[in-house]
Formats: structure tokens, C-alpha cells, sequence
């Protein structure tokens, strides 16, 4: 895998050709694998003999993973995304109490508004630049970043900080050094703002968790808290962030599918999941196990490998999409899925929520701005330094 990230799609259809699970080195020299094909990637995902918790990754255990490896806390951080059967059914549960479709849903009037707001600072970028503007410094980023914060009761204060902390914790490209500085701020921050939480609770979620109990009285550690909260952070904001961005980017690119949605031949959910089908927000997440040595589309996986999730080249695997898996289409059958969110026990809990966000800013961005284009062309927007995240750092557009 290349630390430095970059579009994965050549890569991806590359990999495809040969099969649906390739064997992958990982940052380190680690050794790995990645599930690409999408029925392969939806059956793993599922398997009753996969895990989460990195006490099956054998190289961890055996201590052949040094401290700083970029990917470490993907595996060791401790919440919902690294627990297991009774562990995760209770972390979800307690997550779930606190993360209901009423609370979702009593988020749509801010988010209506904070959109709005956000377009007019857009505007007021663009005009001081010469009528052109980063979309997403100035919008695709901000929108969910406060919605989280909001939700999680964060202080204005820390959300910059928080979103520079979370770039380099996804980040594959960085130094030891800077990936145990970075998961030590960010462990910092959260702590203040539970102790905030604790010591003056509040309607949001972090002051939910806290006080949230399971079936049998029990909390959330600190550590788990602490571990939830980052989850929430980075997943919260960083994959939505991405998907406005990348559905942005779609939609400039392909003027005739916009036309689509505008004339009310199709609709912004269209776009969302095309854009989450035709360019996943993330392209490899790590990791999951095989408990025993399985067999996916004719490859064994031995166990204890660490195994990325390739969700990118699964929603365009032409075995499931067709032989125009790589065509942008909002009018494209649903019957097979995407698996961009995920599949069984750890299917994203906030989807709800990225879709809302997401339809809700296609909608009013291009409704305000119905001529909204590319200010270069899309080759020359530099990607993300990541094999993690997919998504462009900068997206200029002109607004008329």
C-alpha cells in the first residue's frame, strides 16, 4: 500500500482483475491483505469467524508492531470499532441509547441553518478571491465538524485543533514521532472536554455517555469513553467530509447527472449514495482477523492477518455493479447495495446522520449556486496523503 495514498481507482481495478482478495504490504513492511471484491468484502464483513479486537492480530501479539506505526490505533484504541460480541454489543448499546433517531432527527433545523450560514461565508471567500474559493476549507469541512461538535458538546474552541489532530491519526504517510504526538494531543483534548462534561453536564451526547449504564449498571471506562469519543470525532466528521466533497467534485464533473437531480428527475439522496457507491469516502479501513485460516473467492487468509476493507474498489467491482461499475449514474439500480458504511455488526451508526448532512448540503449548495464549478481541472486537485481516507485537500470552485 502506498503511505502517500492517491486515487485508488487505476490501482483498485488493477487488483480487481485478479481476484477479489489480494495480499497487501502495510507500512513497516507489515504484512497484510485486502478484501476488494464486493461479495467477498460483504461476506467477511459479516463472518461469524472475523474480529475486530487486535488480540488476533498476530504480528501485535507477538510484538513485531512497533510503537508509532501510523495504523496502531486503528487497532488498539478501545471502543465499538475494536470490541467483539458481548464487548461490542454493549459499547453499541450504550452508544445506540445516546445516538437515537429523535436526537438525528432534532439535529435537521441546526443543520439547515449552520448550511446556510456556511454558504455565505463561502460566498464571502469566493469574493475575496478573485470569485473562486476552497469548498472544502470553507464548507465541506466546517458543516460536519460543527454537527459533531454540536452533538458531542465540544467547544468551538477545539474544533480546528481536533480536525488537524484527526488528519494525522488517519494519516499513513507519517513519522513514528508524529503519529504518538498526535494520538497523545488528541487523547488530551478529549480528556478536557469529558472532564468539561462531567463537571457541568449538558444535552449532548458526551454528557449521554457519561451517564449512560448497561444492562447490568456498568459505564463506560475512561479509557472506552475516551476511545468512543475520538471514533466520534474522526468518523463523525472526517468521512462526511469527504463525501460532500467527493459528491461535490461528482456532480461538477458529470453536468448531465446534475441536470438530473435539478429538473426533479432524480433526487440529492441519488447522489449521496452514487458518490458513496462510485467514490467511498474511505478507500482501505483497517483492520479486522480471521480467528482461523478462511478462504474468500478462492484466496486463503491465514489467521491473525491484518485485513483492510477496500471499500473503494468494491462499489466499483464490475462483478457486482455491471460492466459500467465506473460510471457515475444516479439513476443506477440499488437492488445490489454498496458497503460503503459498512456491513453487519459494525454497519456505521451514524449514517443517518452523514446522509442527512450530506443531501442536505448538495441540496442548498447547488440550489444557491446552480452554476458552481471546477476552478482547475479535477487532475490537478491534489489527493489525500492517505490509503485510509479518499478524498481531494482542496477543492476550488467558482460559484458563477
Amino acid at each position: 500500500m502506498d503511505p502517500a495514498g492517491g486515487c485508488p481507482h487505476a490501482a483498485n481495478a488493477r487488483l480487481l482483475a485478479q481476484g477479489a482478495v489480494a495480499s497487501v504490504v502495510l507500512p513497516g513492511e507489515v504484512e497484510g491483505m485486502a478484501v476488494l471484491g464486493h461479495d467477498a468484502l460483504k461476506e467477511f464483513l459479516a463472518h461469524p469467524d472475523v474480529a475486530k479486537s487486535a488480540a488476533h492480530f498476530a504480528a501485535l501479539q507477538a510484538g513485531q508492531i512497533p510503537e508509532g506505526w501510523p495504523l496502531k490505533t486503528f487497532a488498539t484504541v478501545q471502543g465499538m470499532t475494536t470490541a467483539d460480541g458481548a464487548d461490542h454489543k454493549r459499547l453499541r448499546s450504550l452508544m445506540s441509547r445516546a445516538f437515537t433517531p429523535r436526537r438525528i432527527e432534532a439535529l435537521r433545523p441546526r443543520i439547515e441553518k449552520l448550511t446556510s450560514d456556511l454558504l455565505d461565508n463561502l460566498e464571502r471567500a469566493a469574493e475575496a478571491g478573485d470569485g473562486v474559493a476552497d469548498l472544502r476549507t470553507h464548507f465541506a469541512l466546517p458543516l460536519p465538524m460543527g454537527v459533531i461538535c454540536e452533538l458531542l458538546g465540544v467547544d468551538e474552541e477545539h474544533h480546528t485543533r481536533l480536525h488537524h489532530l484527526s488528519n494525522q491519526i488517519v494519516a499513513t504517510d507519517i513519522s513514528p514521532e508524529q503519529s504518538l504526538a498526535a494520538n497523545r494531543e488528541m487523547i488530551e483534548v478529549l480528556g478536557q472536554v469529558a472532564a468539561a462534561r462531567a463537571e457541568n453536564p449538558g444535552d449532548d451526547l458526551t454528557s449521554a455517555l457519561i451517564a449512560a449504564r448497561d444492562d447490568d449498571g456498568g459505564r463506560l471506562s475512561p479509557p472506552e469513553l475516551i476511545g468512543t469519543l475520538m471514533l466520534m470525532i474522526i468518523a463523525g466528521h472526517e468521512t462526511t467530509l469527504n463525501l460532500i466533497t467527493n459528491a461535490v467534485r461528482a456532480l461538477c464533473m458529470h453536468r448531465d447527472q446534475l441536470d438530473l437531480i435539478t429538473s426533479g428527475r432524480a433526487n440529492w439522496a441519488d447522489a449521496v449514495e452514487e458518490t458513496l457507491r462510485w467514490d467511498s469516502p474511505v478507500s482501505y479501513f483497517p483492520f479486522r482477523y480471521p480467528t482461523r485460516d478462511l478462504t474468500f473467492d478462492g484466496t486463503v487468509i491465514p489467521q491473525g492477518t491484518p485485513v483492510l476493507a477496500g471499500y473503494s474498489a468494491a462499489g466499483r467491482d464490475p462483478e457486482a455493479f455491471g460492466p459500467d461499475a465506473d460510471r457515475f449514474d444516479v439513476h443506477r439500480d440499488r437492488t445490489n447495495r454498496h458497503l460503503s458504511l459498512g456491513h453487519g455488526a459494525h454497519y456505521c451508526l451514524g449514517a443517518p446522520l452523514a446522509r442527512m448532512e450530506a443531501t442536505t448540503a448538495l441540496e442548498q449548495l447547488f440550489t444557491r449556486f446552480p452554476d458552481l464549478d471546477l476552478a482547475v481541472q479535477e487532475s490537478e486537485l491534489p489527493r489525500h496523503a492517505s490509503f485510509v481516507g479518499n478524498s481531494v485537500q482542496r477543492l476550488p470552485v467558482r460559484l458563477s
